[in-house]
Formats: C-alpha cells, structure tokens, sequence
C-alpha cells in the first residue's frame, strides 16, 4: 500500500558555508570552500523523502515571489510532488537556511522563516479536501503554528495519523498541538528542550517517553544521531543502533529519517521496528553524501543495501 502523505511545512533556500569550525564571538574565519546554495527547508526535505521512499506527497507551505521560491517550487515538482497546496506571498521572501559545515559533517543551522511564517489556517481549509484523504499528515516547526494545529484538526476528523517533528524546539508546544499529536519524532536535544529532562541514555530516553505521555503525546520516537533511535510505541519500547558510516554532511539526515517514517508506517502503528530500522538505514545513506535534499536516497538504494 502506498500512503498518501499530507506535509505542512517549510521551503528553504539552503546556503551551504564549508568552516573549520563554529566561529567565536568576535572571530572571523575564511571559508574553507566557496559556498554554495540548494533546495531545503524542513518540510520540502521530509516531503521528498517521503516522495522518494514511497508515498504519494502532497505540500501545504508558502514562498515568496522570487527566484528562490520558483526554484522550490519547480524542484518538488520534478520530484513528482503535489505542490498545488503551495501559496505564493509578496510579503515576505523564500524562506532562507544558513547552514555551517564542519569537516566531520556536523552542521549548525540558523534560519530566517521569510514566507514559510505567512502560511495560513485559510490554505489549510481551502486543501481539505487532500488533507482528509491523506493516511498521514506530517508537519515540523518551521513555520507558523495555527496551520499545522488547523490540519492536524482536519486529520484526526479524517481517522487519518499525525506525526509531528518539533524541530527548532519550542520551549513548550500548544495544548491544542499535543492533543492533536499520535506521534512525535524529537532529537535528543529537541527532546530535552520540551521534557526538560536531560537525554542521553537509553534511560534517560525512557523517562523523556514517559513525560510525553503525561503531556498528552502517546508515541515517541527519539533520534540519537550516531547512537541510533530510541522508541516508545504503542507500549513497546527500544534502542535501535545506527549504522556505522563515515559522515560527509548530516544535513538532512534526520529529515530523511522523518520523511521515511511516514513514507513506510501503517497507520496502526504494528510495523514500527521495520519502520524504525528501514528509515535507519535511508539515514545512513543520506550522511554519506554532500547537501540536503540532493543526498536523500530512493527506495530502491535503501531496499538494494
């Protein structure tokens, strides 16, 4: 069966700048190679994985009036991607992500929302005729909050499962959101920031589960990076191991692990070890090559390893 798989959320232009390291306070550093630039954006990069990975994807996001934008725009749709739920806006550009790349492939993001934050409720409504067909709708935190609350509303009326990835972190997420939320995808730090609880072990894992139940959320899957995947679902729970690369770029690492989730879980949730270790692998493939979307692998790459 293939989902049919409803993402609410952004579209970015990456800009790639290669460094030694983090730059202090004060510090001027010359890059190590040109910068460059690429499609991204949370929400584009899971919505391709999705895409590629197996399921039907159709975009709910904005962009602004500009050559960035039409640029996303024409890029998801050579990725076969429904992107009649994308708005253009003239009041603010494309989204932008400034992304800095250490040697050892590990990247520190910053972003300006741009177009991404004047999504509205009205375009949710206006696609709720895709949304309420949708298995699962998806959305992350790198746009406005009422549209993702407004399609996870029109999802649940619709039997249908939501899955959100609260990434950036908010110190604490609408009541409204967590009722609506089946499943949320945190990194260990994302994790840490909403349960205010540290995260690091498998224990400590297991404990930030329990604290999301008690805030309404009944299934948690927490990437750990290189020491793999903790979930607590449906009441059964494990450390997944990583595999064991060698990383060029862990950009979209975890966009591709989000993208892949939704792309391979049945709604009732009963094939989520598979799930958890095929998007475990779609992720050790992704950090093996340079870029976000560029490096997110098909699903015949994934099955053929």
């Amino acid at each position: 069966m293939t989902n049919y798989v409803t993402v609410v959320g952004s579209l970015n232009m990456d800009i790639h700048i290669p460094v030694a390291h983090i730059p202090l306070q004060g510090e001027t550093l010359s890059l190590l190679k040109p910068s460059s630039q690429a499609a991204g954006g949370k929400g584009a990069n899971q919505a391709v994985a999705a895409q590629r990975l197996g399921a039907a994807v159709h975009f709910i996001g904005a962009i602004g009036d500009d050559d960035a934008g039409k640029m996303l725009r024409h890029k998801c749709e050579l990725e076969g991607i429904d992107v009649s739920g994308v708005r253009v806006v003239s009041q603010a550009n494309t989204g932008q992500a400034f992304i800095m790349l250490e040697p050892d492939g590990h990247n520190t993001i910053m972003v300006e929302g741009g177009a991404n934050k004047l999504n509205s409720v009205a375009a949710v409504v206006a696609d709720e005729e895709n949304v309420q067909r949708s298995q699962i709708v998806m959305a992350q935190l790198e746009t406005n909050l009422e549209p993702i609350i407004a399609a996870f509303r029109l999802a649940k009326a619709a039997g249908a499962l939501t899955i959100l990835n609260p990434a950036p972190a908010l110190p604490e997420l609408p009541a409204e959101l967590i009722a609506l939320t089946d499943m949320i995808t945190p990194n260990e730090t994302e994790a840490a920031t909403l349960t205010g609880l540290k995260v690091e072990t498998e224990q400590d894992c297991e404990q930030a589960a329990a604290k999301f139940r008690e805030m309404g959320i009944a299934n948690v899957v927490i990437t750990l990076g290189s020491r793999g995947v903790f979930y607590d679902v449906q009441d059964k729970s494990q450390l997944v191991p990583a595999h064991k690369v060698v990383p060029v770029d862990t950009t979209a690492a975890g966009d591709t692990f989000i993208g892949a989730i939704a792309a391979q879980i049945v709604p009732d949730l009963s094939n989520i070890k598979e799930t958890i270790e095929f998007a475990n692998l779609a992720s050790s493939l992704t950090v093996q090559k340079l870029g976000a979307m560029d490096s997110i692998p098909r699903k015949n790459e994934v099955i053929g390893k």
